[in-house]
Parts: C-alpha cells; sequence; structure tokens
C-alpha cells in the first residue's frame, strides 16, 4: 500500500498554486539527493550498531543509545517519506523501500503505517475520520474528554497535558506492539497477496536481529534496560516531530466540509527554524506544504514554503508557523484545555 499522493484541485483556489509549484519543479523526483540522504543515514545507523557489538559488556554503551535513537528516528522519516512516493519514481519501488526500512530495519510495519497515515492525510484533525485524533489513552476535544467514564479515566484525561511527554517515551514500543498485533491478525484472517505474511516475515527477521545482537552481547539485564531507553528515546523523538504538526489547530466539526487548500491549512502548524529543525525534524516542520503536496520530495519543502505562503495571504488563510518551543507549549496547552473537559468524579 502506498500514501495517496494525487492532488485534487477542488474550487477553491488551489489550481493556480499547483501551477506554480510544478512550474518551479518542486514535484520533481531528487532520486540523487535521496541518494545520498539515505546513504549517510544508512551508514550511521550501521555504524552505531557496530559500536554496540564492538563495545560489549560496558558502561560507554549508555553513551550509544542517545545516538541509535536519533539515527533510528532518521530511518523513520525514510520510511515516512517512501510511503508518500516523494524517493523513488514508481510506486513498487517506494513499497519495497518502505518495507525494507520500516519492517525489516525498524520493526515497524509499513502496510499498518501507510493505512493509518493515509486516512489522516485524508482528513486531518477531524476527530471522527482521522485516527490520530480518535479517543484513546488521549483525548482531543472537550466532546472526547466529557465521554471519560470511570474516575480514574477522568484524573488521567484531566492531567494528560502534563502526561504528554512521559507517554511519548511508550510510543516506541507501541508502534511495534501495533505492527505485530496488525500483521498477525492479517494473517489470520488470510491474506491472499501475502502482503502481511510476508511483513510478518520481515518483522520477525528485524527483531531476530535486534534482540539477537543486545542479548548476545549485553548481559540480559543490560539488554533489556538498552531496549528501554533506546524505545524511551525514540518515541520521544517522534513525538518531537510529530506532535506540533496539527495539536492545537481547528478541527472540522461532524458534517463540515472543507477544500483540500483549507482543510490542510487550517488544520496545520509549520515550526520556525533553520538547517538544524529540519534535520532533527525530518522535514515535518513544514507540515502545510507536507499536507497540501503530500509527494513533495523533502528537500523541496523549504522552497515550496514561500509560494505557499503568499498563496494563503492572497487566499486570506492564516498561515501558522511558530517556533519549536512555542509550538510544543501550544499543544500541551491545548491537551491541558481539552483534559479539563473531563467530569470530577
Amino acid at each position: 500500500m502506498t500514501l495517496t499522493t494525487d492532488v485534487t484541485v477542488p474550487r477553491s483556489g488551489f489550481a493556480p498554486l499547483v501551477r506554480q509549484i510544478r512550474a518551479h519543479g518542486l514535484l520533481d523526483r531528487r532520486r540523487g539527493r535521496y541518494a545520498l540522504l539515505i546513504g549517510l543515514d544508512v551508514l550511521a545507523y550501521a555504524a552505531i550498531w557496530g559500536a554496540v557489538a564492538l563495545v560489549g559488556p560496558s558502561w560507554w554503551q549508555a553513551v550509544l543509545v542517545l545516538p541509535a535513537a536519533v539515527f533510528t528516528t532518521r530511518l523513520y522519516f525514510v520510511g515516512h517519506d517512501a510511503g508518500h512516493g516523494q524517493i523513488a519514481a514508481t510506486r513498487r519501488a517506494n513499497r519495497l523501500l518502505g518495507l525494507l526500512v520500516g519492517n525489516l530495519g525498524l520493526g515497524l510495519s509499513y502496510g499498518w503505517w501507510t493505512d493509518k497515515h493515509n486516512r489522516h492525510h485524508a482528513n486531518p484533525n477531524h476527530q471522527d475520520k482521522d485516527p490520530d485524533v480518535s479517543p484513546g489513552v488521549l483525548v482531543w476535544s472537550t466532546d472526547q474528554a466529557a465521554g471519560r467514564r470511570g474516575a480514574f479515566a477522568r484524573w488521567f484525561t484531566r492531567n494528560q497535558g502534563r502526561l504528554f511527554l512521559p507517554l511519548l517515551l511508550l510510543e516506541g514500543i507501541n508502534l511495534k506492539v501495533s505492527s505485530v498485533r496488525y500483521v498477525v491478525d492479517r494473517c489470520r484472517r488470510g491474506d491472499r497477496r501475502g502482503q502481511a505474511c510476508a511483513e510478518a516475515l520481515l518483522l520477525g527477521a528485524h527483531f531476530g536481529a535486534y534482540l539477537g545482537l543486545l542479548f548476545t552481547v549485553l548481559s540480559p539485564g543490560a539488554a533489556i534496560a538498552f531496549v528501554l531507553a533506546h524505545q524511551a528515546l525514540l518515541g520521544l523523538h517522534l513525538g518531537c516531530a510529530f506532535a506540533p504538526n496539527h495539536k492545537g489547530m481547528p478541527m472540522p466539526k461532524p458534517g463540515e466540509r472543507w477544500d483540500h487548500l483549507r482543510k490542510q491549512v487550517l488544520t496545520s502548524r509549520n515550526v520556525r527554524g533553520g538547517t538544524l529543525t529540519d534535520w532533527f525534524l525530518g522535514g515535518l516542520n513544514y507540515q502545510i506544504e507536507h499536507h497540501l503536496f503530500p509527494s513533495m520530495p523533502r528537500p523541496h519543502l523549504r522552497r515550496a514554503q514561500p509560494l505557499v505562503r503568499d498563496h494563503c495571504r492572497l487566499a486570506g488563510l492564516p498561515y501558522t508557523e511558530e517556533g519549536p518551543i512555542e509550538s510544543y507549549a501550544t499543544a500541551l496547552r491545548h491537551l491541558h484545555a481539552v483534559g479539563g473537559g473531563a467530569k470530577q468524579a
């Protein structure tokens, strides 16, 4: 499965922007640039795990956990770009790359993630249609908060703004658990094309290599500690990349229908910054541009920003952009405000 990347031109004035973007070549593939980017990320990723093997049972392993999490996240960004068809010229090549990076390299089901992410891009911040804002451990609207039942659930919701960052430490493990459940369920139900079972084999190879290396090099206790620390820092880094993008932005009400331009611009927030921000957030800091043009290669997002910003100004649409600290604070304030809708026990 590949993420939806076709651009639908509604009657909203989106067409002139599409023409501008295409005229500047910003939807053209950048295969050479991606080959360099992916090559450097993979080399760094392999070097970290080579260092883990060479260092052996030593306290220096604690130093390696941080770069291991950072460069694992770098591969998540590559898988994200492959899912959107940003890298290779064909859907098949992007899918193959996504399977190798996601399932084999990271232990993340490419099929599960693309299905979920497709639905998010189709209806961002829509609480009935976007799986990223459906009620779960956290809630994203006062209606969802009011529906909480049970004293603990209401207490948790009222404090979710404070608990959000600690919860991100569990996100790395959550992604893997969700991936395994998805492929096991698909295999049990029967997968005529064999795609889910192929994903399961790749996931098995990943976990075998990942856990096999750590439990061979380290004592069982140290290996478990490394896994927990690695996945916790990975979840925190991923959360820092994804949390500011839509949290605290307008949420379409049930029955409301926004055109493509408004749907993507009004619900998205950019994170202001320079080269370091681009690198650390994997280009997702250009969330407005990415949502308007999901298949746009990551290196072109910065170049597209002035065109999109000017178009929004002419269309009378707010273009939301905040600094890193401000964007996280806004997201956390939203979670806290929404959580206040949970009734006292």
